[in-house]
């Protein structure tokens, strides 16, 4: 299973992005193809704050357009919204311990985790962070 990162989830939605057109075709065909593909939940609560954020968006997304793109991936049918699983703490520390995450990085280790929990062999991402934790695959799908 591939999961998708904040950051393809707001290039896609957000018409102003310069990688807006590549970020819609692949969440299209991730949504038309046959394999199932996942959204972990901390993903969706952070592209909600990014598209809403008035420091980040001169005209930020408003709040009710933000949940009705939310609620219109939830229609999509081989799609997934993944969160922490009962072996979630197993997961999370050898990845945050290895990676030495503190503050703020825990959430990229939490997405690992969540991922790894969830049996998913490829995080799609343009954040390089994730390279941190070598278990999960990561993969750019936005450069050709």
């Amino acid at each position: 299973m591939i999961a998708v990162d904040t950051n393809i989830l707001v290039y896609a939605h957000r018409t102003d992005s310069p990688f807006h057109e590549r970020a819609r075709l692949t969440l299209e065909s991730l949504a038309m193809g046959a394999r199932a593909w996942a959204i972990p939940w901390p993903c969706a609560h952070e592209f909600f704050a990014v598209v809403t954020h008035p420091r980040i968006y001169k005209t930020p997304t408003p709040s009710n357009t933000a949940f009705a793109q939310l609620r219109a991936l939830q229609t999509v049918a081989n799609l997934v919204f993944i969160s922490e699983a009962d072996d979630y703490l197993q997961q999370l520390e050898p990845l945050a311990l290895a990676a030495k995450a503190r503050g703020g990085a825990i959430h990229d280790a939490r997405i690992a985790a969540i991922c790894l929990s969830h049996g998913v062999v490829e995080l799609w991402s343009a954040d390089r962070d994730f390279s941190r934790f070598p278990a999960l695959a990561v993969r750019n799908p936005l450069i050709t």
